[in-house]
């Protein structure tokens, strides 16, 4: 590969309860104090409480897990929720998740990324308090803010208190890309929201119930713990990877612009240990000098698009990520070129052929960017015509911040 170095860190970090590089961390971290970490602001509120978390390896205070630090601390947890990737965070993408014990705590976990996505009225009989606390990266198509949205409605559909105990937004300064098309509504794409949608989880939670959009335009019981000393324009690396396959500080800054790649027929670095930094495909060989090969990785890609072939494409480890928060937009030139490239074009967007979980309308969230990349339209033209619903977006998201 094209760095030894860059290659052994990603392997380093690619399971998920594994710290992201300190001295990177503590350079953006060291003034900035998550919800979680300000105990003092909710620990009153779960005294005497039979209290539910819904939790990943993201929720930490320091070093130490979230359950296990309110568990030391007397606080009757009596279940755990977990998301997609599971409680520990070590399930593939997409891979449904079973019940469980945790065998750390020996808490019971619940899984709502299998045979229900919410909790049921009887999960919640014993439960007095939930807390939500997971990291999230601030784009449209990461399922964090689904979880949240759907945790939200089982509360009030049964009485229940949600504190939210907010994390900075690692793409927070980014708001941009098309507005979901409510037609092309998925599991990936819930809320009239663009790529990245500029909000941390609290703020979305308010703007969740504040714009009706919870199932029958109920409105939850919330209360956010925010961020203390954070605004959105502050470069953030997170502590922890956020799921197996964003696993480098790297691959959380790319991954507004490269998820859309989900929806074509190209390998995004899924079945290697640098997911989310590379593009490519067994097509582009004698067009591009780099190449990967993709394996099946446990816990990551067990059968990845071009399993064991050889992948040729371009290669972003190195990428200035500085050029997109000076840019403030998603980068959609990586998708044209390598379009104008492929020597496939019939396949490009094939989202069955590449066995992909949404085609490219899906990812993007309206159906015209297919015919329009295929037609060579300029992105400068692209991007007009998402425009007015993006402008009016962010005038609606000013009445939720929290932040500056």
């Amino acid at each position: 590969m094209k760095s030894i170095s860059l290659l052994a860190l990603s392997i380093l970090l690619c399971f998920c309860n594994t710290k992201l590089p300190a001295n990177q961390a503590e350079e953006t971290t060291n003034e900035i104090k998550t919800g979680a970490e300000q105990m003092d602001l909710y620990l009153p509120l779960l005294k005497g409480k039979r209290v539910a978390v819904l939790a990943n390896q993201t929720s930490i205070i320091g070093e130490t897990h979230l359950v296990d630090s309110l568990q030391n601390l007397g606080v009757n947890i009596v279940k755990v929720f977990g998301p997609e990737h599971g409680f520990r965070g070590n399930a593939s993408a997409g891979a449904k998740v079973a019940d469980d014990v945790d065998e750390q705590t020996g808490i019971p976990i619940i899984s709502l990324y299998g045979r229900k996505n919410k909790p049921s009225k009887e999960d919640l009989e014993d439960v007095d308090i939930l807390i939500y606390d997971l990291q999230d990266v601030g784009v449209r198509f990461y399922t964090n803010i689904n979880a949240l949205a759907r945790l939200m409605e089982a509360c009030e559909e049964n009485g229940k208190t949600l504190i939210i105990l907010d994390r900075p937004n690692p793409n927070g300064y980014l708001i941009d890309g098309p507005v979901l098309d409510m037609k092309y509504k998925s599991g990936i794409g819930m809320f009239p929201l663009p790529m990245a949608h500029g909000l941390t989880v609290g703020e979305f939670a308010m703007m969740a119930n504040g714009e009706g959009w919870l199932t029958n335009q109920v409105k939850a019981d919330i209360q956010v713990i925010p961020v203390a000393n954070y605004a959105h324009d502050m470069p953030y690396v997170l502590p922890v990877a956020p799921s197996p396959n964003l696993n480098t500080p790297q691959s959380v800054l790319l991954y507004p612009s490269l998820c859309m790649f989900e929806g074509t027929y190209i390998n995004l670095g899924r079945g290697t240990y640098f997911p989310f930094t590379v593009l490519g495909s067994p097509a582009y060989k004698g067009i591009y000098e780099f190449s990967f090969t993709p394996t099946g990785i446990k816990g990551m890609a067990e059968t990845p698009l071009f399993m064991d072939e050889i992948c040729y494409g371009i290669d972003l480890r190195e990428f200035d990520t500085d050029k997109l928060r000076e840019s403030g937009q998603i980068n959609f030139e990586w998708i044209r070129e390598l379009y104008k490239a492929s020597p496939e074009k019939e396949k490009f967007f094939d989202s069955k052929l590449s066995n992909q979980m949404n085609n490219i309308e899906i990812q993007i969230g309206r159906g015209d960017f297919r015919q329009q990349i295929i037609d060579d339209v300029p992105i400068e033209t692209i991007r007009a015509g998402w425009e007015p619903e993006l402008s009016a977006y962010k005038e609606m998201r000013l009445k939720y911040l929290l932040y500056p």
